[in-house]
């Protein structure tokens, strides 16, 4: 049996390095959506032929995982049937830019129970607008309250028969 390597843990300057390098690759412009937005990623695609184009995947975030440059979060959509899920890495070049088309309510961290649903309920999650647009909504009265019996008009005199 030969002696084994010793392990050297280096600290301090290379760590600086690390972090510095961390710190350039972060897209500053990539967190502003929280779980329950829908949103729509758009992505760089290499094709066959080596041409890049955009492509766009639009669903309902459904969780979001790690710290700093290995961040996560994971796109959940409906197609064909099917639910499709893909996880993106945040600070990825291959994302060109993420948009929120509407924002969730969502009161939880994952979403996970949204993998069991089909069609509009896997769209459960409630929307803020919505939610703020009910409450300041004045209640309207119904047609009986609005006007008494007494104020109705009386019924109108029958014309007179030709002679």
């Amino acid at each position: 049996m030969g002696a084994q390597p010793m392990i050297v843990y280096r600290t301090g300057a290379n760590m600086n390095i690390i972090e510095a390098i961390t710190q350039e690759q972060l897209k500053s412009d990539r967190g502003n959506f929280n779980v329950g937005d829908t949103v729509v990623v758009h992505t760089k695609v290499v094709e066959a032929d080596g041409k890049e184009r955009i492509q766009l995947f639009t669903g309902v975030v459904i969780g979001r995982r790690g710290r700093g440059i290995s961040e996560t979060f994971t796109v959940r959509r409906i197609s064909y049937g099917e639910g499709v899920e893909r996880v993106f890495h945040l600070h990825s070049p291959r994302i060109e830019k993420i948009e929120v088309e509407r924002e969730g309510a969502a009161r939880r961290a994952k979403l996970n129970y949204l993998r069991g649903r089909v069609g509009k309920q896997a769209l459960a999650v409630d929307e803020k607008v919505m939610v703020e647009q009910q409450a300041a909504a004045p209640v309207a009265k119904p047609a009986a309250e609005a006007k008494p019996a007494a104020e109705a008009k009386p019924a109108a005199a029958p014309a007179e028969p030709a002679k």
